[in-house]
């Protein structure tokens, strides 16, 4: 299933297929108060984090931001949660380090530690109304690299598959995973989706092989498909979420 046609939210009323979140064209999510949920990656100059622990952590961040009980029902951050989640669906990953780090985590968030990184994942700001902690961290500089080459993805958990034709900085492909893994998280039942939490949300990321991606594209699992406000083109397919619940046949 393409970002064209994704369902939206279960706390909120399904939209239609052209309501796309990720849609390029104008959408009635656009009419919208627009909200972004922030994620903030800890990069320390002496050890900064593998780029595709980064990029896994970053997912999980969001799935645990989806499914904290704060961020659903009657909880604190429930209405901004729908808030977001009625409009376009942004991330945006900046970086942070030292006393930046420190001040970011006395915000309301919640920190997930991967391998090597950790990510720090906020309730959703307006767009223009970021907390002055947050606005002043930096965006770019987040282009990390993987010292040793990652472990094959684990097939039997869900996985993340990368578009090979593209060259996205780490925080784009950070954010972009994590729209992966929201697309993923909509479209699983209540019993799936319990499941996978309470598993601590496995996932793998990895870059598709070029023979196997339009093969992935089509095959009814969910694709990004980004708007493009940064870096690629609008409407580039980024991401596959290749969970085994959504696999056909």
């Amino acid at each position: 299933m393409s970002s064209n046609d994704i369902p939206a939210s279960p706390s909120t009323p399904r939209s239609p297929a052209a309501d796309s979140p990720f849609r390029s064209e104008p959408t009635s999510r656009d009419e919208a108060p627009q909200y972004v949920l922030p994620l903030v990656v800890h990069i320390e100059k002496t050890a900064p984090p593998a780029r595709t622990d980064a990029l896994r952590t970053a997912a999980r961040a969001v799935l645990v931001m989806l499914s904290d009980e704060r961020s659903v029902g009657e909880g604190e951050w429930a209405r901004v949660m729908r808030d977001w989640q009625d409009a376009r669906i942004r991330k945006v990953v900046r970086r942070a380090r030292g006393a930046e780090w420190r001040k970011a985590s006395a915000l309301p968030g919640i920190t997930v530690t991967g391998e090597s990184a950790e990510v720090r994942v906020f309730p959703p700001v307006p767009l223009d109304g970021w907390p002055k902690e947050l606005a002043k961290l930096q965006v770019s500089g987040t282009d990390l690299d993987d010292p040793e080459p990652p472990a094959a993805p684990d097939r039997s958990a869900p996985v993340l598959w990368l578009n090979p034709e593209l060259d996205m900085s780490a925080g784009k492909a950070m954010a972009q995973a994590g729209h992966g893994a929201q697309l993923a998280w909509w479209e699983l039942s209540d019993t799936e989706r319990k499941a996978w939490r309470e598993a601590g949300f496995p996932l793998s990321v990895a870059t598709a092989r070029a023979g196997s991606w339009r093969e992935l594209t089509v095959s009814g699992l969910p694709v990004v498909r980004d708007a493009g406000f940064t870096e690629i083109a609008p409407g580039s397919c980024t991401v596959v979420a290749d969970h085994p619940a959504l696999r056909r046949g």
